[in-house]
């Protein structure tokens, strides 16, 4: 019965069988030039990981994302909840940096940059291959594993997983925050080391079990492919002209002679895979441009004396044999909107004080009028001081200059503190036109910083 079911012919995903299951991939191993790049760069980036949140700037660290006290630190400047705009900026920037990167270099990121990358194929799969044992330079093992190997793999895969979470948890609680709870007792700081408990086992899930599924299922980056990239995008790709039809060579016959085109048929592309996909089938979703097919078939087409190149870094429209146009419309637009948002985030930075001030109105009444005539209005003033260290506030009026507060002692701020305070201002009746009265208040820091602040006054 069941070899009377029909075979799906289309197209499954390459991590799938027809029926379903779930297709292990044990990715071959081709360490041409193109690997050895990447593994230099994947090296530096995991060392920059691990470096990043020891190292400070302006005397703070240089990436430190403080969920809980709302404080976000990137190069030696603190980002506070107030400042919605030039975070916003920051985080349209990257995109547009990363729109930019793929028009221009396709899934560079992916295949030389991504974490999911850069660990599991320089860090965990040769530990795979170093105790399972591997046929020839990668693939399924060559003969049964003894229990003692899987043992030591999935204890070093956790020593490692639970390191990684370590590295992690400090860019959010400081380096030496983890320091100190690590030579503490977990029961002394439980949520912490929670955390690290639950991203350990998210780490080992994923490096051990998930892996490529990550880039095909959870990932939502090769999706944007086709919206980010365009016909004259970098991309690794099959020349289909040069390589087809394929087929095995035949011996004491010219090249030139040869019935077939340049591909061989070997299949290597193919079984270097990490995804799992046949890049001679075109762009695909799955490919992240991890270069080892282009490293693979480089290496065959070495031995068979033939040019080098079959797949190669290029576009749709150069393989079809159409002019390589490098200056297109989203390569001007993207980095024209780049430089401008960079302008105004650079210049929104610069102007920012070493405090924020918020002049808001009071509860109740608008305004009431005094004993002696005078017109009082009820006012709250916020003040946010972004120092580490305390800071002190004097408040006083510009204009008018008959104008009256109730306090003449300054407000004295902790480093980081937030307060509102209220103030009475008293005005007199003759300085309001038709109910109203433009006031310029100026709050003096101690620090030496200085802000003027306008608000309407209120009066009959």
């Amino acid at each position: 019965m069941a070899n009377a079911l029909l075979q799906a012919e289309e197209h499954v995903l390459s991590t799938l069988e027809k029926d379903g299951t779930r297709r292990w991939l044990y990715p071959r191993l081709s360490a041409g030039p193109y690997w050895h790049a990447r593994r230099i760069v994947g090296f530096l980036l995991i060392a920059l990981f691990v470096a990043l949140p020891h190292l400070q700037m302006r005397g703070k660290p240089m990436i430190l994302l403080d969920i809980t006290r709302r404080e976000f630190t990137f190069f030696g400047f603190t980002f506070l909840p107030t400042d919605t705009l030039l975070l916003a900026l920051f985080m349209i920037c990257v995109f547009l940096a990363i729109f930019l990167l793929t028009a221009l270099f396709g899934r560079v990121w992916c295949g030389w940059a991504c974490p999911q990358t850069v660990y599991l194929e320089f860090v965990y799969r040769p530990i795979e291959r170093l105790l399972m044992g591997t046929r020839g330079k990668g693939g399924v093992p060559s003969k049964a594993v003894p229990g003692w190997r899987r043992v030591v793999l999935y204890a070093t895969y956790l020593v490692l997983s639970m390191l990684l979470a370590h590295t992690f948890l400090a860019y959010f609680v400081g380096v030496e925050a983890l320091s100190r709870w690590v030579r503490q007792s977990p029961f002394e700081h439980p949520a912490p080391f929670l955390v690290m408990a639950l991203t350990t086992g998210l780490m080992m899930f994923d490096f051990s079990f998930f892996r490529e599924q990550l880039c095909l299922i959870a990932c939502p980056y090769g999706r944007f492919q086709s919206v980010l990239l365009d016909r004259k995008s970098l991309i690794v790709a099959y020349d289909r002209n040069r390589g087809e039809p394929r087929g095995k060579l035949q011996k004491n016959l010219p090249i030139v002679d040869a019935p077939t085109g340049d591909c061989v048929d070997c299949g290597l592309c193919v079984k270097t895979c990490p995804t799992g996909i046949d890049i001679r089938n075109g762009l695909q979703m799955e490919c992240i441009h991890c270069t080892q097919c282009m490293d693979a078939c480089d290496a065959v087409m070495k031995r068979v004396q033939r040019p080098p190149g079959l797949i190669r870094y290029s576009s749709q429209d150069a393989i079809a044999g159409k002019p390589q146009r490098y200056l297109r419309p989203r390569v001007i637009i993207y980095p024209v909107l780049l430089t401008i948002l960079l302008g105004i985030f650079v210049y929104n930075l610069s102007m920012k004080k070493s405090f924020d001030v918020t002049l808001l109105r009071n509860y109740g009444s608008p305004y009431t009028v005094g004993i002696d005539g005078q017109i009082e209005n009820s006012l709250r003033i916020k003040l946010v001081n972004r120092l580490e260290t305390p800071d002190e506030f004097e408040i006083r009026f510009l204009h008018p200059g008959n104008v009256m507060l109730d306090r003449d002692t300054a407000i004295v701020l902790a480093g980081r503190e937030t307060r509102t305070e209220p103030i009475l201002v008293t005005v007199p009746r003759e300085e309001f036109t038709f109910g109203r009265l433009a006031a310029e208040i100026e709050i003096r820091s101690r620090s030496g910083d200085r802000r003027v602040v306008t608000c309407q006054l209120l009066g009959p």
